[in-house]
C-alpha cells in the first residue's frame, strides 16, 4: 500500500498468486471480499438473487455449499447468472468436488484430509486441473485431525498451522500449485496467532476470517479485531468476514474493515461523530439516512458529518466534502477541506445526497480528482 502519510502505511506480505475465475488473489492483487450463501443451493433462483444482493454490496468471491447432488446440478444456473466467481464448499464427498469443477465452479474450497483416498484427491484435483479451478484448503478449529488432537491434546495454532501444511503437500505432491489456505477458529487469539505462523512457513496466499463469529454486532466486533489485527501486520490475500446475518451484511462489514485501514476503497466513507448536546442537528438519523441513501455510490469518497465546530472543520480538511452544524438551523458545507457554502437543516439531506451524487460524476469524467484515494491507496 502507498500512502503519502507515514503512520498509515501497510507493508503487505508477499505472496504468490492464484485465481479465482477473474479474481486474482495474493502477490499485488487487492484484497478481495467473499461471503457465502445461506439459501439452499439446490433452489438456484433464491441463491442467485442472494448472490446478487452481495454483488450490489460489492462482494468479490461467492461460496455456495455442495453437500448433494442437486446442489452440484443447480451450480451450473447459477454460475450462468450471476457476475462473481463461485466457490464450491465441499466437504467428504469427491464426487461433488469433480461436479461441480465441471459445472463451472471457480474454486473448491476443500480439506484434502476428509476427501478420502489418495486416488480421489487425485481426482479431484485433476478435476480442478481439467476445469482451471483453484482450490481452497480450509482447515478449522473444529475439525481437526484425529491425529493432531491426539499430538497436541486441543485445537491450537501449531495444529492448525501443521494441518494446512499436510494438506498443502498433499496438492503439491500432485503437482497443483492453484490453491490458498485458510486456518480459521472462533477464538480470535487462535486464529490471528495461526495465521501469522503460517505466514511465516510459507508463501502460499491466505483467505483470513474468523469462523462462526457470532451475530451481526459481535460478529462484527470479533472479526475486526481479528481481521483488523492480521491485515494491519500485512497478512492476508482475501477475506471473509463470517456473521449469523445476511450475506450482503458481511460483504459491508469486510469493505468497511479495508476501509478503515485504507487498504481498499468503495463507495461513500462517511466520517461522524458520536453527537452531544452541542450538535446543530441530529447527527445519529442523519448519518443512517446518507448511508441508505448513498449505498448505490461505487466510486471512492469521503463525507464528514460533524454536529458542532469543535472537530468539524478540522475533519472537513481530510474529507472530500464536509457538513458542520451551525446555528439557526444554517449549517457549513465544506468541498475539498474549505468552506464552501451554508445549507439549512430542512433541505440537509437532499443536497448532500446531490452534492455527493455531482461530485461523483465529476470524478469519473475525469473534470476533479478523487483526492482521499489517490491520499491512501491508488488500488481501488
Amino acid at each position: 500500500m502507498s500512502s503519502y502519510r507515514p503512520y498509515q502505511h501497510i507493508e503487505r506480505r508477499k505472496s504468490r498468486q492464484i485465481h479465482v475465475g477473474k479474481v486474482a488473489v495474493g502477490g499485488d492483487a487487492p484484497i478481495s471480499v467473499q461471503t457465502m450463501t445461506n439459501t439452499l443451493t439446490s433452489d438456484a433462483q433464491a441463491t442467485i438473487e442472494q448472490i446478487r444482493r452481495a454483488e450490489l454490496a460489492g462482494v468479490d468471491i461467492v461460496r455456495v455449499s455442495c453437500p448433494d447432488e442437486a446442489s452440484t446440478a443447480a451450480l451450473a444456473e447459477i454460475v450462468h447468472e450471476v457476475n462473481v466467481p463461485i466457490v464450491a464448499d465441499i466437504h467428504f464427498h469427491y464426487k461433488r468436488a469433480i461436479e461441480a469443477a465441471k459445472a463451472g465452479a471457480a474454486c473448491l474450497r476443500i480439506n484434502p484430509g476428509n476427501i478420502g483416498s489418495a486416488e480421489r484427491v487425485r481426482e479431484v484435483v485433476n478435476a480442478a486441473r481439467d476445469y482451471n479451478c483453484s482450490i481452497r484448503i480450509g482447515v478449522n478449529a473444529g475439525s481437526l485431525e484425529k491425529h493432531l488432537l491426539e499430538k497436541y491434546g486441543e485445537p491450537n495454532p501449531e495444529a492448525l498451522v501443521e494441518s494446512a501444511l499436510e494438506h498443502a503437500k498433499i496438492l503439491q505432491d500432485h503437482d497443483f500449485h492453484e490453491f490458498k489456505i485458510s486456518v480459521k477458529a472462533s477464538d480470535v487469539f487462535m486464529a490471528v496467532a495461526a495465521y501469522q505462523q503460517l505466514a511465516d512457513c510459507c508463501d502460499h496466499p491466505l483467505h483470513i476470517g474468523i469462523t462462526e463469529a457470532g451475530s451481526k454486532r459481535a460478529g462484527t466486533v470479533k472479526s475486526s479485531i481479528g481481521l483488523g489485527n492480521l491485515l494491519w501486520a500485512g497478512v492476508g490475500d482475501t477475506m471473509r468476514v463470517s456473521l449469523s446475518a445476511a450475506p450482503e451484511e458481511e460483504v459491508l462489514v469486510g469493505w468497511d474493515i479495508l476501509k478503515s485501514l485504507g487498504l481498499r476503497h468503495r463507495g461513500v466513507k462517511i466520517i461522524s461523530c458520536p453527537s452531544c448536546a452541542r450538535q446543530g442537528f441530529n447527527v445519529v438519523e442523519t448519518v443512517q439516512t446518507l448511508e441508505d441513501r448513498l449505498q448505490h455510490i461505487k466510486t471512492p469518497l469521503t463525507l464528514s458529518i460533524i454536529g458542532c465546530v469543535v472537530n468539524g472543520p478540522g475533519e472537513a480538511l481530510m474529507t472530500d466534502l464536509g457538513v458542520t452544524g451551525g446555528g439557526s438551523g444554517r449549517h457549513m458545507v465544506y468541498s475539498a477541506g474549505k468552506q464552501d457554502h451554508t445549507t439549512e437543516g430542512r433541505d440537509m439531506i437532499e443536497h448532500i445526497v446531490e452534492l455527493v451524487e455531482n461530485r461523483v460524476a465529476a470524478i469519473e469524467a475525469g473534470k476533479v480528482d478523487n483526492t482521499t484515494a489517490k491520499q491512501m491507496d491508488p488500488v481501488g
